[in-house]
């Protein structure tokens, strides 16, 4: 009910400074296969970010057959939409594979924390790309890279001194990383294009970024509310469209909406997840 409520409140601030109606014009007059391939670039984000989780669970021994990973993931989409926090998904993975595997679930934990971390810098990643795209951000060219560079190193020190099991893929899993933002950011400009949207494209990207940052802590349901406060904020220093700095957050929550509804399917038929789920197989213990 808190989530529900700070959804309320976040929405209902927007909406003050944004007309509603302005907002539901863009959706009723939007251009539909292009929020149709905004849809399958989200979608395959998750087929590839699936593929990252693989990575880290690779480092812990855990080899799952792909296919039922990316059900699994679908499944802790849908979880996360629906249960407090926003970790129900998480909080399910652990359970079913510490269940089935018998590996320790602070194993797993850590392996579904990395996985997170990797999209963190992914995103830190392109931001420092568009910063230099905005005119609006006077700054040298060497800070933001410098300090993204040391964050970099830092966070790759950390991560193989004491978490140096988690590290046997860790390039293979970033490298992923950058494809799953990639493909959400193309999904953003595909919103963009069927808008008719012909001005200066990264304003409203690096507004996405920062926004995908501020949903980091589970207030709100799905991060709805979320994205559009720091977009509406974001309007008073990037040259944006008021009604469609809205519009795009909004819409984004649509299309991952519709993406992790799928999951439902698996609640619904549980049998179908456990398909090529090796019952038998263990995880090959491995050494911090």
């Amino acid at each position: 009910m808190l989530k529900i409520a700070v959804t309320v409140v976040l929405l209902y601030f927007v909406f003050r400074k944004v007309p509603f109606a302005d907002v539901k014009y863009r959706l009723l007059h939007a251009n539909y296969w292009w929020m149709l391939a905004a849809l399958i670039s989200f979608f395959i984000s998750m087929i590839v970010s699936s593929w990252r989780l693989i990575s880290f669970f690779k480092s812990i021994g855990l080899k799952l057959n792909p296919k039922f990973n990316f059900r699994l993931y679908l499944l802790g989409l849908f979880y996360n939409f629906i249960l407090p926090g926003g970790i129900g998904g998480d909080g399910y993975k652990i359970y079913l594979l510490h269940k089935n595997y018998n590996l320790p679930a602070k194993k797993v934990f850590w392996a579904i924390m990395f996985d997170r971390l990797s999209g963190l810098w992914a995103i830190g990643l392109i931001t420092v790309g568009l910063i230099f795209l905005i005119p609006q951000i006077d700054i040298h060219i060497g800070i933001p890279l410098g300090i993204f560079a040391a964050a970099s190193a830092i966070y790759y020190f950390v991560a193989y001194k004491f978490f140096r099991e988690y590290t046997r893929y860790f390039f293979e899993a970033h490298l992923k990383a950058i494809f799953v933002q990639g493909f959400q950011v193309i999904a953003i400009v595909f919103v963009l294009i069927g808008q008719d949207f012909t001005g200066k494209f990264s304003p409203y990207l690096l507004s996405f970024l920062i926004s995908a940052l501020a949903t980091i802590i589970p207030i709100s349901v799905g991060g709805a509310g979320i994205r559009e406060t720091v977009f509406t904020y974001l309007t008073k220093w990037f040259p944006m469209e008021k009604s469609l700095a809205v519009f795009l957050p909004g819409t984004f929550y649509i299309i991952s909406l519709i993406v992790a509804l799928l999951g439902i399917y698996y609640v619904i038929r549980p049998k179908r997840l456990e398909d090529g789920l090796p019952k038998s197989e263990k995880p090959t213990e491995t050494n911090a």
